[in-house]
């Protein structure tokens, strides 16, 4: 496993961050929908160079959202509709959601797949976790698609603000139920948030 400074994790994080600030200040400057999902896709491929270049590897959470706002932006932008990246978050967050509860109901963790490196956890933990992030990202793609449908783009693009920093809570939320079933002693890296980034 490779190495990565105790400020990696926060340098992707705000690295991540970037295109959906990028695209809300555009946003709410120019109120150019096409203009702000520029940045979106030239933020998407800084943030997914600099993970690379910070930590020598595409975290698959990150590399996943991060590859599918460049396929949903560039779509939005090839075809001229606003809805196709602003229903990424409803598409990619039900999926993933439905990923980990279909994985339990096989009696499989994809949670643990990924993150099984970094902290050693009784299958029991694991469960309660793939439940947990399963309803955090059904929730945001619920709170996604109403907030689209029903609000300004201004407020969509603010919307996707606090939802970045409710993930950054919710990941940190994890850390004490984390360390009380971590059998390795070891502190491991907080899970990345279930949706960063536009």
């Amino acid at each position: 496993m490779v190495e990565r400074a105790p400020s990696a994790s926060w340098v992707r994080l705000a690295v991540d961050g970037a295109p959906a600030i990028a695209f809300l200040a555009v946003l709410l400057i120019t109120h150019d929908f096409a203009l702000a999902t520029w940045f979106v896709v030239g933020g998407s491929v800084l943030a997914l160079a600099v993970g690379l270049i910070v930590e020598r590897r595409l975290a698959p959470l990150p590399a996943f959202s991060g590859g599918l706002a460049l396929v949903f932006g560039g779509a939005s932008l090839f075809l001229h509709r606003a809805d196709i990246l602003q229903m990424k978050m409803t598409i990619v967050d039900g999926i993933l959601g439905a990923v980990l509860f279909g994985g339990l109901v096989l009696k499989k963790n994809p949670l643990k797949a990924i993150l099984g490196g970094a902290f050693d956890l009784p299958d029991s933990a694991w469960r309660v976790l793939a439940i947990r992030y399963g309803l955090f990202w059904w929730a945001c793609a619920i709170a996604n698609e109403v907030v689209r449908r029903t609000q300004t783009a201004e407020t969509w693009g603010v919307f996707r603000i606090v939802i970045m920093v409710a993930a950054v809570v919710f990941a940190l939320a994890q850390t004490p139920y984390l360390m009380k079933y971590n059998r390795s002693g070891l502190p491991g890296d907080i899970p990345e948030p279930p949706e960063s980034g536009i």
